[in-house]
C-alpha cells in the first residue's frame, strides 16, 4: 500500500495521508479549508514497514482503506499546571 503524506500551511506538525498523490476527492472540503493547501512531503510504502515514527501504523492502513485519507495532528502539549511535581 503506497500512500503521499503532505503537512499543513495552517497546522505545525499537522499532516495528511492520501491514496494517491495530489488526489485529495475524498478529503471533506472542511478539513481542505482547514488543513490549508497541502504541501506534498513524500511518497511512502506502508506494505513491508512495522511502524511509523509519528503515527499508528494500523490507524493509517484502516483510515486509508476506509477514509480515503488519515489525518496525523501533533499530540496534545502536556501542561506543567496539570503535572503533579514533588517539592523537596
Amino acid at each position: 500500500m503506497l500512500c503521499a503524506i503532505y503537512r499543513s500551511t495552517k497546522r505545525d506538525q499537522t499532516y495528511l495521508y492520501v491514496e494517491i498523490r495530489d488526489d485529495f476527492s475524498k478529503v471533506p472540503p472542511e478539513l481542505i479549508k482547514n488543513f490549508g493547501k497541502p504541501v506534498f512531503v513524500m511518497m511512502l510504502s506502508l506494505d513491508k514497514r512495522d511502524r511509523l515514527a509519528s503515527a499508528d501504523i494500523n490507524k493509517v492502513r484502516v483510515s486509508l482503506t476506509e477514509q480515503g485519507f488519515y489525518l496525523q495532528v501533533p499530540p496534545p502539549i502536556e501542561s506543567l499546571l496539570q503535572t503533579p511535581e514533588s517539592i523537596d
